[in-house]
């Protein structure tokens, strides 16, 4: 299994499928995450599509969403 850091161009990540939520602007500012082959999320800003992308492991993500899911962000989106 390939280790990927973080910081790698989001570009040179190769046969993944960039996702973003429903509720991006028409202008595509979004945050988009993709599955990775070893199981692990990258995330990377839909403005900058070649620029960095951050490697998260699924417990990372899970925890940051339900962080979201209880309003732990809520003034940060506000």
């Amino acid at each position: 299994m390939e280790q990927i850091s973080n910081g790698v161009p989001a570009d040179s990540l190769r046969n993944v499928v960039w996702m973003k939520s429903q509720h991006s602007t028409p202008d595509g500012n979004c945050v988009e995450l993709a599955l990775l082959a070893g199981g692990d999320v990258a995330v990377r800003n839909s403005r900058d599509p070649y620029g960095p992308a951050l490697v998260y492991t699924q417990a990372e993500i899970a925890a940051f969403i339900a962080g979201v899911k209880d309003g732990v962000f809520d003034r940060i989106a506000s």
